[in-house]
């Protein structure tokens, strides 16, 4: 989801499923605000689901902001019969990563990224 796509959702009041797992943030004092603010134009929405949504659709700009880096290995070939090769870079890890965890939370268990032993 795009930042610009959120209004037209908070419009619906559309929702999704949710995890158990909760994250406390301290905010700045006008991004505080600006939340706030954000309640009373759309009366019908929380704080959380403000910054939840504004969370997510940061989380997909920010994969997309991903650069291709092509690798060694051979995806596929285009029209023309030339190799394409697969992502080398951010992307296939993130994804790997973001599903991995997904199935944790589904699964009940916690994720608790100041673990030092994760490496």
């Amino acid at each position: 989801m795009k930042v610009n796509e959120l209004v037209g959702q908070w419009k619906a009041n559309a929702g999704e499923p949710r995890t158990d797992e909760t994250y406390e943030v301290r905010l700045p004092l006008y991004d505080a605000a600006k939340v706030a603010a954000l309640c009373d134009l759309f009366p019908g929405l929380t704080q959380e689901r403000i910054i939840t949504d504004l969370l997510a659709a940061a989380l997909d700009e920010l994969a997309s902001s991903f650069s291709y880096e092509p690798g060694n290995e051979v995806a596929a070939y285009d029209e023309e019969g030339d190799p394409m090769y697969a992502d080398a870079g951010l992307t296939p890890r993130f994804q790997a990563l973001a599903k991995e965890y997904a199935e944790k939370l589904k699964a009940g268990e916690r994720i608790d990224q100041r673990d030092p032993a994760r490496g």
